[in-house]
């Protein structure tokens, strides 16, 4: 198992995140004795369109299986309750009749968060932005015409959405909403806290590059996780020590929608297009759900601009990689410097 965890692209989709139907396969299991008393096991499973794995240092096998198991069947509730392609699911009911009474309270505490982080980036985080996000997914690799680009952005504006415990709705006919930014952050810190719930205090959680971490590896050493290179040149850019707290990267150098890769899964909702300034925003923060928002929200931004906003925010510290290699760190950034590939699985 390598040494430095190494943070890769967020999703593009809901979709994308493989939300089935079908019972999930069974955790393959690694169980690696590390001292006398203390053991690492390492659990990892498909799922959110990623590989899931869980980390855990323990004295008890058993305890970490029981433990592992029920974090993992909350990672599969909360999936059933945040996928805009199953039928059923609070979000897709939302989409399709434009409202939703009695919320599950999950679904109302993400979709209010995501209204606060709408406030807090002045509309670069934006949830509404479902039309746009689907209607370059359904382009079959020609991008749409500015009228259809123009039309969909008819149908965006987060302060279109109204939440309360009794309801959850849009102002606005046609709108929709994805949780793509925020959600598997959300259920991230969810499968956390279930692992606190049975008394595991040293732990990594990595649902493909977001992060949430707690306590020491073996040897009491910090977790390490190191950034991706956005130019896929074999050597990671930073890395981080974390004890406690989390991590989330939005890149856009993994997918693209057209040849001339200007067009990827992230969509300004203010233009209708993607932001033309990173590569690659990695945020830390005090949770895994603030590192996904945060981090989208800043890649929507000038990278100083990005920079200054996150290192505003108690808690909170960003690298930001702009499309010429150039490197902006908030103040408080501690990284332990670039790695090379290699050394990452040491």
């Amino acid at each position: 198992m390598s040494e430095i965890t190494r943070t890769t692209r967020r999703l593009a989709s809901l979709l994308d995140m493989g939300f089935q139907r079908a019972a999930p396969p069974a955790p393959a299991t690694v169980d690696i004795p590390v001292g006398p008393k203390s053991r690492k096991v390492i659990a990892t499973r498909g799922a959110m369109g990623t590989r899931v794995t869980v980390t855990v240092l323990v004295s008890s096998r058993d305890r970490a299986d029981e433990a592992i198991g029920r974090a993992f069947a909350e990672m599969d509730r909360l999936v059933a309750v945040f996928s805009r392609y199953e039928r059923d699911s609070a979000v897709a009911q939302l989409n399709d009749t434009g409202w939703l009474d009695g919320p599950p309270p999950e679904f109302l505490h993400v979709v209010s968060r995501s209204l606060h982080y709408h406030q807090l980036s002045r509309g670069s985080f934006d949830v509404s932005v479902a039309p746009l996000v689907d209607l370059f997914q359904g382009a079959s690799g020609s991008l749409p015409l500015r009228s259809e680009i123009d039309a969909a952005l008819e149908l965006v504006g987060a302060g279109q959405i109204e939440a309360t415990r009794r309801r959850i709705g849009f102002r606005r006919s046609g709108m929709r909403i994805t949780l793509d930014g925020i959600a598997k952050g959300y259920i991230i810190d969810a499968v956390a806290a279930v692992l606190e719930r049975h008394r595991i205090r040293d732990y990594l959680v990595d649902g493909g590059g977001d992060i949430r971490a707690s306590g020491a590896k073996e040897g009491g050493r910090p977790w390490g996780i190191a950034v991706q290179d956005p130019a896929k040149g074999g050597r990671y850019p930073d890395t981080i020590r974390l004890r406690r707290g989390a991590v989330a990267t939005s890149g856009s150098y993994e997918r693209y929608l057209d040849r001339d890769r200007l067009f990827h899964h992230i969509v300004d909702a203010g233009t209708g297009t993607s932001p033309k300034y990173s590569s690659s925003v990695s945020v830390v923060a005090p949770t895994a759900m603030a590192a996904d928002a945060l981090a989208t929200a800043a890649f929507l931004m000038e990278p100083r601009h990005g920079a200054m906003f996150i290192e505003r925010l108690r808690g909170c510290e960003c690298l930001i990689i702009d499309r010429d290699g150039r490197q902006f760190r908030s103040r408080g950034w501690t990284g332990a410097g670039p790695v090379h590939g290699a050394e990452a699985e040491a």
